[in-house]
């Protein structure tokens, strides 16, 4: 759907002299037409002509109505978000090595399957991923939620055990 601007211009008042153009009615349509001819000069599109209120102020606290005559052009809008259409970059080329490109199969892998979690120096924590489950599991007890399980460190403490 295309989107239009509008502009709005009040229309003459009296009409102009032009080379050719005798009487008062020719120079009040001279008037008109020049003033379309440069709208349309610019892209604008005359569509109507309007008889619109305008309230003003008359004496120190008085309003008066007043009747003005516009007329109306439009154009279409351009730099629409519609209207742009996106240039596809060419692909890049194939000079990656072996390395990169299992780099790139990791990075862009969502199976996570085998997936070992690193810490921030690409060595695996596996200690801190063994509490964050020990941590996980008392809360999930403390709610209620899962049986305590039996672990190795119940069975390392023997009569001491938590219940």
């Amino acid at each position: 759907m295309p989107h239009y601007e509008y502009k709005v211009v009040p229309s003459p008042s009296k009409g102009i002299k032009g080379k050719g153009v005798r009487g008062a009615e020719a120079r009040f349509s001279f008037a008109i037409q020049e003033l379309m001819n440069g709208m349309a000069g610019y892209g604008w599109e005359y569509q109507r002509a309007e008889t619109l209120p305008s309230v003003e102020r008359s004496g120190l606290t008085g309003t008066t109505t007043e009747w003005r005559n516009v007329l109306i052009f439009r154009r279409l809008r351009t730099g629409d978000a519609a209207e742009f259409q996106p240039e596809l970059l060419p692909a890049p080329a194939d000079d990656m090595d072996d390395d990169d490109d299992r780099a790139i199969e990791m990075a862009t892998d969502t199976s996570n399957e085998g997936a070992e979690p690193l810490t921030d120096n690409g060595v695996e924590d596996t200690e801190a991923n063994s509490t964050i489950g020990t941590s996980l599991s008392i809360l999930a007890r403390a709610r209620g939620n899962v049986p305590s399980p039996a672990t190795d460190d119940d069975a390392e403490q023997g009569d001491n055990a938590k219940p």
